[in-house]
């Protein structure tokens, strides 16, 4: 594991929209000493970043590396504790600094939501990674934290778990960039080779070993509506369910199945009860599927290139201060009890929460080594890090609140 390094921590991709809030906040909450260093491809933007953080950054060091350039990755990885890259598509971009982190023993902190990406990390640099002392852990971000911080949380307090729903229950903030540049890059990958949609579909994807996962039926992630008598409200589709679901589930089977053999998880967005909605769940439900068809289609595909942000644009300061997402995880143990974890962030989802999210990962994974679980591999967050980054993240101001639920 990374002993005696020059820097605790890099940020690569520190001049993109992301990692320039990744970098405001590591410069305002990193604690005193901490020694961090910025990196990218361009020396004078990442010196024109460093020169708007303020006294604390004034002599943080700029290393220059392209994605696709190992030996200069190698060296910048070889210089740190932990890499955090906000670099994406990862896809694209990201599958080099995985492997000389993996190689290097470095560990490794990105905000991926693609499971293409993640399957091939894990095929390719697992073993790697083991040998190396690397935590390589990806979706630090708002994809997929929450996720699953949460259902570990419920799991250390209620012991084995059910059936167990994540429930978006409001949210607020802007499109991100640098999903939709994902999203368009697993449409084109897919049409090309059709057989990455059992990948995609799959729901334990990311699991370490496929043949010993559990045959619960059918866990496929909502695409319509659906009533929830209990909670009283409509349910539509939550756009991240492909990709949180799939890294929930490798994290119960890196644990041995600890959440249980009988664990089944889903994730939804809710909309209120009534005919209001209802309508504003299918609502949500054929926008979803209309753009993944869109994408998918030349005609529209062109019109959305035009209209949809791109990677490195994001929503304005006024929606990254005042976004918020406002979660419930529900979970019924095998023997009936209801249990539900409350998680709460303020500022957009994608942006002004996700920089919290990476900045403290980072963090956890430069500084807290003794506290973490002896552990080594492509990981997830809560198999990297656990509850040592959910009371990071209480610090920082997040909610990660545990109670029994009333009959």
């Amino acid at each position: 594991m990374p002993t005696s390094r020059g820097l605790d921590l890099v940020l690569y991709g520190a001049t993109g929209f992301v990692g320039k809030l990744t970098a405001e906040y590591l410069a305002r909450s990193a604690p005193e000493g901490t020694r961090i260093g910025l990196g990218g491809r361009s020396e004078a933007k990442l010196a024109t970043v460093r020169d708007g953080l303020g006294a604390r950054a004034k002599d943080w060091p700029l290393l220059v590396a392209d994605s696709q350039d190992p030996g200069a990755l190698r060296a910048m990885a070889e210089r740190a504790t932990v890499v955090a890259t906000t670099v994406g598509p990862y896809r694209t971009y990201g599958m080099p600094l995985v492997e000389v982190c993996a190689k290097t023993g470095t560990h490794y902190a990105d905000l991926t939501g693609e499971p293409l990406f993640m399957r091939e990390a894990i095929d390719r640099f697992d073993a790697a990674a083991r040998e190396s002392g690397a935590r390589i852990v990806h979706t630090c971000g708002f994809d997929s934290i929450p996720s699953d911080l949460g259902v570990l949380l419920l799991h250390e307090a209620a012991g084995e778990l059910a059936d167990t729903t994540l429930v978006v229950r409001r949210a607020k903030g802007g499109l991100s960039g640098g999903t939709i540049a994902s999203a368009k890059g697993t449409v084109d990958e897919v049409k090309a080779n059709r057989s990455l949609m059992k990948v995609l579909n799959d729901p334990y994807a990311l699991s370490p070993d496929r043949t010993a996962e559990p045959d619960l039926g059918h866990e496929g992630d909502l695409r319509g509506a659906e009533h929830s008598d209990a909670l009283k409200t409509w349910f539509g589709p939550f756009v991240m369910a492909g990709v949180n679901t799939r890294v929930v589930r490798r994290s119960n089977a890196l644990l041995g199945h600890a959440y249980g053999r009988t664990f089944r998880y889903r994730e939804v967005m809710a909309f209120g009860d009534g005919v209001t909605g209802r309508l504003r769940a299918l609502a949500v439900a054929g926008a979803t599927g209309g753009a993944l068809v869109g994408l998918a289609v030349p005609p529209t595909r062109f019109v959305l290139d035009r209209l949809l942000p791109d990677p490195g644009e994001g929503p304005s300061d006024d929606m990254i201060r005042n976004g918020f997402y406002d979660i419930e995880v529900h979970a019924t143990t095998p023997a009936g009890e209801q249990w539900v974890c409350h998680v709460r962030a303020k500022g957009d989802p994608g942006y002004g929460a996700t920089a919290v999210l990476l900045g403290e990962s980072a963090l956890c994974l430069a500084l807290d080594g003794d506290r973490l679980p002896d552990r080594a591999g492509v990981l997830t967050p809560a198999t990297a890090m656990g509850s040592v980054l959910a009371d990071r993240l209480r610090a920082a101001g997040q909610t990660f609140e545990v109670e029994r639920a009333l009959a």
